[in-house]
């Protein structure tokens, strides 16, 4: 017998297969099931969306649909992450084409909902219509809790750049997809789910962090979003990144490039970067560079000249991390 298709159980059918024992949170009052969901902040609420498409952020012959979930809602929690917020809400809505199945979908759904589980966060509801590919949208809603938020904006010369995550691995990965492979594994894994790491961004509030922001385009071009910001420039130390093995692996196998390319410019981890006055950097983080006086504070400069590693630009590839156009 034919696997069920999304059609087949229809718009609501699959919303009641999805959404049926989701789990609740004492900060919401309304979950999935009406018009809108219900929740109250103790604090100033942060919102961010994410979205994803099929054969330009995924591909189903790479990636299950429970990964896809995973990442889909970790690519955006990791936002809320960014400005010290707590991870309340995750609203999701899901285009598919009518032949996808049903199976797709609702594992899809319970990799949205494991995602939430680790950043503490609950799946609201969402949206599902027809289209001619998967395309996902994340909107994610967190709690500052009486914090203020940090911004791009707060870097000042004379702080230490600090990093918790990690870089360079599912660039690696998606090295190794994109020419039929799929070892070695731990880049593929790194690809396919990023590790956000869930709760430092309250601990970099905490310990005075002056500036924070998500590596999801890479540490070169996600900081140089900090200079900008700031009205700085930052240095990075090539010393302080540690290069894995399966990174060398991949880079010597596909043409003896520097590894530390993957980790520069790749970032679908989804580290933490963020800027302390020097002897604040809480545990756990690792200082990787310095934030540095403008040279020419009333120039708008390219944010990729604003970041400079070992004192000079990089010149390791053309480009200094992705860029969607």
């Amino acid at each position: 017998m034919a696997a069920r298709t999304v059609a087949d159980l229809g718009e609501f059918g699959l919303i009641s297969v999805i959404t049926a024992g989701l789990r609740g949170s004492d900060a919401v009052g309304v979950g999935p099931g009406d018009d809108a969901a219900v929740f109250t902040p103790s604090g100033d609420v942060a919102v961010s969306t994410d979205a994803m498409v099929e054969d330009v952020h995924f591909k189903r012959v790479w990636s299950g649909p429970h990964d896809v979930g995973r990442r889909a809602a970790g690519s955006a929690l990791a936002d809320l992450e960014a400005l010290g917020a707590r991870p309340v809400g995750v609203v999701v809505a899901l285009t598919c084409p009518a032949d996808t199945p049903a199976d797709w979908a609702t594992e899809f759904a319970r990799g949205v909902e494991e995602e939430c589980g680790l950043a503490g966060a609950v799946l609201l509801g969402g949206d599902i219509t027809r289209g001619d590919k998967i395309v996902v949208a994340v909107t994610v809603l967190g709690d500052l809790q009486g914090r203020t938020p940090l911004l791009r904006s707060g870097a000042r010369p004379g702080d230490v750049v600090a990093a918790v995550g990690r870089f360079g691995m599912a660039a690696a990965g998606l090295a190794v997809l994109a020419r039929g492979f799929r070892s070695p594994g731990a880049v593929v894994r790194a690809q396919r789910v990023p590790e956000v790491p869930y709760g430092q961004g309250i601990v970099a509030h905490d310990a005075g962090a002056t500036s924070l922001i998500d590596c999801s385009d890479g540490p070169l071009a996600d900081l140089g979003h900090v200079a900008a910001a700031s009205g700085v420039r930052i240095d990075l130390d090539s010393a302080a990144f540690d290069v894995n093995e399966a990174q060398k692996t991949v880079a010597a196998a596909i043409g003896g490039g520097d590894p530390l390319t993957y980790i520069l410019t790749g970032g679908e981890d989804h580290a933490l970067l963020g800027t302390f006055p020097p002897g604040t950097v809480p545990p756990g983080w690792t200082v990787i560079g310095r934030v540095l006086p403008s040279v020419e504070p009333e120039l708008v400069e390219p944010v990729e000249t604003l970041v400079t590693v070992d004192g000079a630009p990089w010149a390791g590839s053309d480009a200094p991390g992705w860029r969607h156009f």
